[in-house]
């Protein structure tokens, strides 16, 4: 995961003077207040906001209005800083609250201009939408009104020690809507693989790179099957859709294919800038699965869901219920789950009729174009176009401001102009003043205006599987597979999504942006995506597979997770007994690793040589393939699997193509296992030819090493959670540099479970070692006999204040697979309470 290093100049010896300050004094002066009363202008009628113990508000009040000021409110109160930084970070301006360190991620967010889009769906949207939108931000505001940073979080108590005087500006509808596109952004689907697959042309031909990105298993199933659909016949779309690659990016070729290859790289290390909000890589997608009441111990469905995204402190996600104290036509929220801070509504989760959760589709929505640019013109259906440009002014704290020019063309802003240390993208090779330069631009679903938001607070107030899949019409971007159930034992499935058509190409490698034949031709019509209702199976399960087979006539993406989790969720479903919650919340934790069950036996097969090496080997033995924090074979196995990785491809492939060890590359490796000899066994850089038993047999050798070096030399003493460690760091002061500063935010190292390609989904990333980048960020498993006997948990804890006792109280649980209860009902919610707050009109 890419650090931000935020610019907070500060010596080690003032740090130390100010934390006794700090720690004695004002770490508590921004706690918030969460009972008595508060009067306040801009509401009608009182809101009550009741949190149980581990500081979760269910908010009560008897207008649409009135309800959402409440949570922009509780919402501010516990998570402002956070959500000032997101704003920050979306508008393109973190530079002007931290710095010069971050102005390259400004750079970047400007470029693709999701502030000027947020701004402009705001303009879309309904009046009701908006009405909303308005009364959140009225709540924010009124928490932070009269407010200095420091009074607000520790995070602005600690910048004001470079004499920062910060005070944060109001908040606005643009704000919320502004996070949808960083959203977008992070669960985009291909892009980095077009660029991976590009850049791995150095080394490779185009076959080659194919052979790394195989096409999905035959053997793992699909979310839905053509005969399932529900939605009647979709047949006319535009038939199978050829893999190429443009002569652009042909090496030899044509001289352009040294620019294509600058250009790609230029527009890699532009989107690399850009911080983690959500996560990237294979480890980022989630687990959903559904199962109706004919398999239940109930009678009723039962709905799991565990989004996997990177680990961050606070956990990314905020929990709440949101109630009307009278549902009504004119206030019909009671809805209870998961939401983001800055957004209002509830995002996963339930109210009284149906619930719903979320996993990645990987639709494929982005598309990087090669231009042909020339001076300010670009080429397109042969004549020259003028680039479109806008500038853009930066404001850097504690340094000068800065300007830039952003260019686009028709299919989208260039990204190759922002990479500094490729400045002379394609310019090498030029020797005339009109010959034209590859740049690199960005055609992605998300830039287009849409107004998005409307679903959340569709989804909130649905009652049925009709409006249901009318919040999800309105799901535009970011394309998720969205599984359902509701209270009158129905279960489904809904592909929402802006997704793109196109004339030319299956959008698995970038296209030449000045031919026609690779324009986008339009969007699958809403009516013409998958979705089911009620299979014959009994249940649903998505883990980012692919949704649909080859009958089906549109091409959703190609580059979807290889099915491994899938399988294994069916797996445990597809059995004679009954299901309770508890079994659910079980299957949540399973770690059976697929990839060691293919692995193993071949493994076993080699003599590593001499009784040193074996007793490492015979850890291997009777192994049961789950990674468990205390199993010493799976710390083994995975410092073997790393060492398969880097000693089958890093010869071939460049350093940022290095395999990642996720699902995709258990299934390249799967593919290579039943052939002794091949190219991709031997090391291209020595004289000899390895074979698949050298390269197991010197992974065997090199995995006991690493284990003895980092753990102990008995391998009775290992343990995968020893290697496996998760730190829960702070996205921007957490990330300063200054070891004392960072210990107020962080929290870790903390060993885990699990691994990538798993149900339990505790990914690393095999090219840099063990460590934890992407987990699941919150379980939630909904009974639809009783939503009272549901359960939810999440990373870390509510609160977003260091040292708040509500800051990491969720982490135990959510270490050892163990969950919350999900009071729901008002009784169940008077119950669980521990402190009332309410605010009260000002007037009264």
């Amino acid at each position: 995961m890419r650090k931000i290093v935020v610019g907070v100049s500060l010596s080690v010896s003032v740090v130390l003077v100010a934390l006794a300050v700090f720690v004695f004094v004002e770490v508590r002066s921004s706690f918030p207040d969460t009972s008595g009363q508060v009067r306040l202008d801009g509401i009608s009628g009182p809101i009550d906001i009741v949190r149980d113990a581990n500081g979760i508000p269910q908010v009560y009040a008897d207008t649409p209005e009135d309800l959402f000021f409440g949570q922009g409110y509780v919402q501010a109160q516990d998570r402002f800083w956070e959500m000032d930084f997101r704003r920050h970070v979306t508008a393109g301006r973190l530079s002007e609250l931290v710095g010069e360190s971050a102005l390259e991620t400004d750079k970047f967010v400007r470029t693709l201009g999701w502030r000027r889009v947020a701004e402009a769906e705001v303009d879309l949207v309904d009046d009701d939408t908006r009405q909303l939108l308005d009364s959140y931000s009225s709540g924010v505001n009124s928490y932070i009104d009269g407010k200095g940073g420091s009074s607000l979080s520790l995070e602005y108590q600690i910048l004001s020690l470079t004499g920062t005087d910060y005070r944060p500006a109001p908040w606005t509808a643009a704000d919320s809507v502004a996070w949808i596109k960083a959203m977008a952004w992070d669960l985009r689907s291909n892009m980095s693989d077009e660029t991976d697959r590009v850049l791995s042309t150095a080394n490779l031909s185009p076959d080659q790179v194919e052979q790394l990105y195989p096409d999905y298993p035959a053997d793992h199933p699909t979310i839905v099957e053509s005969g399932d659909l529900s939605s009647g016949a979709i047949g006319g779309g535009p038939g199978e859709q050829e893999s190429l690659t443009p002569a652009g990016f042909e090496p030899g070729a044509d001289s352009g294919y040294a620019q294509a290859m600058e250009g790609m790289s230029a527009a890699q290390s532009a989107a690399d800038q850009l911080p983690t909000l959500l996560g990237t890589g294979d480890g980022i997608g989630s687990n959903s699965w559904v199962v109706s009441g004919d398999r239940t111990e109930t009678g009723m469905p039962i709905l799991a869901n565990d989004p996997h995204l990177a680990p961050s402190m606070p956990g990314i996600w905020y929990q709440v219920g949101l109630h009307c104290r009278t549902v009504s036509a004119d206030c019909e929220y009671d809805v209870s789950g998961f939401s983001f801070a800055g957004l209002p509504g509830v995002v996963v989760g339930h109210n009284r009729d149906v619930a719903w959760g979320v996993t990645t589709l990987y639709a494929d929505v982005a598309d990087l174009t090669l231009e042909k640019v020339s001076g300010g013109n670009y080429l397109y259906d042969g004549e020259q176009i003028p680039l479109e440009t806008r500038e853009e002014t930066f404001q850097v704290a504690g340094g000068e401001s800065e300007t830039i020019t952003v260019r686009s063309t028709r299919n989208g802003p260039i990204l190759s102009d922002l990479d500094d240390s490729l400045a002379k993208v394609g310019r090498s090779e030029q020797t005339t003043a009109e010959a034209s330069i590859y740049e690199v631009a960005l055609r992605w679903t998300a830039l287009t205006p849409e107004p998005t938001v409307e679903a959340i607070f569709a989804l909130d107030t649905a009652s049925n599987w009709e409006e249901f899949r009318d919040a999800a019409e309105k799901f535009t971007v970011p394309s998720q597979n969205l599984v359902y159930a509701d209270r009158e034992g129905n279960i489904g499935y809904q592909t929402p999504g802006t997704i793109p058509t196109r004339r030319t190409g299956d959008g698995r490698w970038p296209v030449p942006g000045w031919d026609p034949q690779y324009d986008w031709t339009g969007t699958i019509p809403f009516e013409r995506l998958p979705s089911v209702l009620n299979p014959d199976d009994g249940f649903i399960v998505t883990a980012n597979n692919k949704v649909i087979d080859d009958d089906y006539p549109f091409l959703l993406g190609a580059d979807t997770a290889a099915g491994y989790r899938a399988d294994r969720i069916r797996e445990l479903l597809d059995r004679d007994e009954k299901f309770t919650v508890q079994d659910m919340t079980e299957m949540q934790m399973d770690s059976m690793n697929a990839n060691a069950r293919r692995l193993v036996p071949e493994l076993l097969k080699v003599d590593p040589g001499g009784e040193y090496y074996s007793a490492g080997q015979e850890l291997l033995r009777g192994w049961d393939f789950r990674q468990t924090a205390d199993s010493g074979a799976a710390a083994y196995f995975d410092a073997v699997w790393n060492q398969l990785l880097a000693l089958t491809f890093r010869d071939e492939l460049p350093p940022g193509q290095w395999p990642s060890g996720g699902e995709r590359w258990f299934q390249v490796v799967d593919g290579l296992l039943d052939s002794r000899g091949g190219s991709w066994w031997d090391d291209i850089d020595t004289e000899q030819v390895e074979t698949r038993d050298v390269v197991l047999r010197t992974a065997l050798r090199r995995a006991r090493d690493t284990m003895t070096a980092q753990q102990s030399k008995d391998p009775e003493r290992w343990t995968w959670g020893r290697l496996h460690q998760l730190e829960l760091v702070n996205p921007t002061l957490g990330e300063s540099g200054i070891g004392p500063v960072e210990s107020l935010f962080n929290r870790g190292p903390f060993g885990v479970a699990g691994g990538g390609g798993l149900v339990n989904a505790t990914s690393s990333d095999a090219s840099q070692g063990y460590e934890v980048t992407a987990v699941p960020s919150m379980r939630m498993v909904i009974d639809l006999e009783d939503l009272d006997r549901s359960r939810w948990i999440q990373l870390t804890g509510n609160s977003g204040h260091a040292f708040q006792s509500n800051y990491l109280d969720q982490f135990p649980m959510w270490q050892r697979g163990e969950t919350l209860p999900w009071a729901f009902s008002a009784d169940a919610v008077a119950d669980s309470a521990q402190d009332t707050l309410t605010l009260q009109p000002a007037a009264s």
